[in-house]
């Protein structure tokens, strides 16, 4: 009834943990829901954000026609629904990776909730061969918008430009905030014994730089 001119969907049980636990209730929010969505928006533009963690890490440094392979229900859900929308010429998939800033909710970013798990006294074991491709959720905003505007469709990546470990996320956020730095020490993937994790999801945006008017940014400087 309302015929939006564009629709952003970025809506989704997006904590891995949270997807491995309630296995049926991810796939409703993450690929039906983005099913219902894409064919509602069949004559509209239409952006859905996905995830580095629709691959399995092996490589890293992975281009939009790399095959993906899941380890995760987050992943797998992700990768389904990119299916979906990519069915649609006109539609657009952005894969990204950890996102950090400010939310209204005080919750959602990635550095968020780091803090808020240091601020409740966890410590945490932080992984040095775990490896992402950060990135404050303004820039990942502005790609998107510019990327919308040059009417992009099909697949890019929007990450930051710096691949970084889990342990050297924790230790930028520390150098900001040293209050809580005896609450994380480094470990590594091979001592991990709970659900699959990809080691290696770093991603190469060079088909999306390419038409940005601004470089993506390292998570060093923003961090620092």
């Amino acid at each position: 009834e309302q015929r939006p001119g564009l629709i952003i969907h970025c809506a989704a049980l997006s904590r891995s943990p949270d997807c491995q636990r309630e296995p049926e209730l991810a796939r409703r929010q993450n690929v039906e829901v983005t099913r219902v969505l894409a064919q509602l928006a069949v004559d509209i533009p239409f952006v859905f954000l996905s995830t580095d963690l629709v691959f399995d890490g092996r490589k890293g440094g992975y281009v939009e026609g790399d095959a993906v392979n899941p380890l995760s229900v987050y992943g797998e859900s992700k990768a389904e629904a990119e299916v979906i929308v990519l069915a649609n010429p006109r539609h657009l998939v952005i894969r990204t990776s950890l996102n950090a800033g400010q939310s209204p909710t005080g919750d959602r970013g990635m550095d968020e909730q780091l803090l808020a798990a240091w601020r409740a006294g966890r410590r945490m074991t932080l992984f040095t061969d775990e490896f992402r491709c950060p990135i404050p959720a303004a820039a990942t905003a502005r790609a998107i918008w510019e990327l919308v505007g040059q009417q992009a469709t099909g697949l890019f990546h929007v990450a930051g430009a710096e691949r970084l470990s889990r342990w050297q996320i924790a230790e930028l956020l520390v150098a900001r905030h040293p209050e809580f730095k005896d609450l994380i020490q480094p470990g590594s993937l091979r001592d991990y014994t709970g659900a699959p994790r990809s080691p290696d999801t770093s991603l190469d945006c060079t088909k999306a730089q390419a038409k940005l008017s601004f470089p993506l940014p390292r998570f060093s400087t923003y961090a620092g």
